[in-house]
């Protein structure tokens, strides 16, 4: 099974490639798309949406799992984080890809086995499921791959 993991974002856009085969896991792709702030918003969107149906038609997944974001008080970034969803939603709909969405502590327990792990100890199982020489960075990096390995694990073949 292939998964593209999405951490959505207008700034940064973490992005990453899984393919789990039986019990291993493997990275075959991974990068952050960055925006700028001065960029008009459709420039924006466009750049993101370009990225990921790259990704998508590249390696064709057979899903999108993208992390669900919870806001409180954070209006206009909930706002421009759905541009960002936009543009994944569009791709997926192009290319006929189910989306899943994950909770952080979701993605925690998968990964880590506790609910309220930190973000340090996410990055390192990434690292150690994936066999990677170093922890994904930007943070970013290592959410999306920490949401693809999140389906890979509640959807095992």
């Amino acid at each position: 099974m292939v998964v593209l993991g999405i951490d959505p974002g207008i700034t940064n856009l973490g992005l990453g490639v899984v393919e789990q085969i039986g019990r291993q896991a493997r990275l075959l792709h991974a990068e952050v798309v960055r925006t700028t702030h001065g960029e008009p918003a459709p420039a924006r969107v466009g750049r993101l949406y370009r990225a990921v149906y790259q990704a998508a038609h590249t390696y064709q997944p057979q899903a999108i799992a993208v992390e669900e974001q919870f806001f409180y008080r954070q209006n206009e970034l909930a706002y421009k984080v759905g541009w960002a969803m936009g543009a994944v939603f569009v791709v997926a709909d192009q290319l006929a890809i189910p989306v899943y969405g994950y909770g952080p502590p979701k993605v925690k327990q998968a990964l880590v086995g506790y609910g309220q792990a930190d973000k340090g100890q996410v990055a390192y199982m990434v690292r150690a499921i994936l066999g990677l020489k170093a922890t994904p960075k930007p943070t970013h990096l290592a959410d999306a791959l920490a949401i693809a390995l999140t389906h890979c694990f509640y959807h095992r073949a």
